[in-house]
């Protein structure tokens, strides 16, 4: 009863109406106000980095008591260009805020956040779309001023963990029942799906069995090419600071170790990481500003290197998994899960991501996989 009090206050907490608990064959999730529509919800005294409320949005579902989180993409910034957007430097999503319609956005976002995908395997499923404005990759520790001559001082609050929190106890108190939690983004996305992971998985204490897709935001061992943006991060988001709350065999010397780390601490869920070989979007974050701008060959090359070590790691355990095709024409090769699961596929291996990821969650049979350069495509 203590259990189900809590999840009265949580609702209560939250906007979410009285709704009753509903408890046959044991716990159930509770009955909603609506189901297959988006519902805002803002986790009182959460910031986007220009100080704007925090938005999420759920979307209910009536057939399944599974539960999917997707993180979204969107960039990152560690200094004034880039948490300003000057003179073009790449910086990172919704640096605004969030509006109340972006929900509108989910399913172009993601395909495990339509309904109307049939190779969706979480079509059915609750739904959970966590929108990026914190620049950080959904895990900053910090409030940062950003100066520059010339230029007034810019405040940003990277917040991403303190978002992600309270995400995690919203979601503990919503859901009762959670046979299959699985949680996935693109980009900064994916990165937040990675390191977020273990928050999620711990906090939802419903959770019967997790999944985690990491696309296009894979966290390479430091030992490599990646080296020095890791560094970066650590000092401007604050990261030491969550060191605390990380698993006990992660070090941010190596940033690298939270996969192996996951892969130990879940040994029962499965954990995998897809990209392109030729994403040259990720690629140019992790090297492009600490290697004084190379041609795009030397990005590449540093890229493929970073991916020998990664894919050396996952084939140290058996639960982590990766899925690595080689090139795509649109968006320069980058989240092979944008939009939809089409031209993503392993023709090498006569695999499709869309089948992959359906025996992924299946708990079918899989097998790691990356393309060999396939002739002709994104040639120099």
């Amino acid at each position: 009863m203590a259990r189900l009090r809590g999840i009265a206050a949580a609702l209560a907490l939250f906007g979410c109406g009285d709704n009753a608990v509903e408890v046959d064959e044991g716990i159930q999730n509770p009955v909603r106000d609506a189901y297959d529509t988006w519902v805002k919800i803002e986790p009182p005294g959460v910031v986007c980095g220009n100080n704007t409320p925090y938005k999420l949005f759920a979307n209910f579902s009536d057939k399944s008591d599974n539960l999917v989180v997707v993180f979204e993409p969107g960039g990152a910034c560690w200094d004034y260009p880039s948490c300003t957007g000057q003179d073009g430097i790449r910086g990172a999503a919704n640096i605004n805020g969030i509006p109340d319609d972006h929900w509108e956005l989910a399913p172009f976002i993601s395909p495990f956040l339509s309904r109307f995908d049939d190779t969706n395997p979480s079509r059915e499923w609750n739904m959970i779309y966590v929108p990026y404005c914190t620049a950080d990759v959904h895990t900053g520790n910090t409030i940062a001023t950003y100066t520059e001559d010339g230029e007034p001082p810019v405040e940003f609050h990277h917040d991403g963990h303190d978002v992600a929190k309270q995400i995690v106890s919203y979601l503990d108190g919503e859901f009762m029942h959670v046979p299959k939690l699985l949680v996935t983004g693109c980009s900064a996305g994916g990165v937040g799906s990675l390191v977020n992971y273990r928050f999620l998985r711990n906090g939802i204490r419903a959770v019967k069995k997790g999944y985690m897709i990491d696309d296009s935001g894979p966290v390479f061992p430091s030992s490599g090419y990646s080296q020095p943006l890791h560094s970066m991060i650590r000092g401007a988001w604050n990261l030491d600071s969550l060191m605390g709350e990380m698993p006990p065999s992660f070090t941010l010397d190596d940033m690298g170790t939270i996969n192996t780390a996951l892969a130990d601490e879940f040994p029962d869920d499965r954990l995998a990481t897809t990209y392109f070989r030729r994403d040259m979007n990720f690629s140019l974050y992790s090297y492009e500003r600490f290697y004084n701008f190379p041609p795009k060959a030397e990005i590449l090359r540093m890229w493929d290197a970073d991916t020998q070590l990664l894919t050396a790691q996952y084939d140290s355990r058996a639960n982590l998994k990766y899925f690595i095709p080689y090139f795509r024409g649109i968006n320069d090769s980058h989240c092979t899960t944008v939009l939809n699961f089409a031209g993503s596929d392993i023709e090498d291996h006569d695999m499709t991501l869309a089948q992959w990821v359906n025996d992924f969650v299946g708990d079918q049979p899989i097998e790691s996989m990356i393309e060999a350069p396939v002739p002709g495509e994104d040639d120099e």
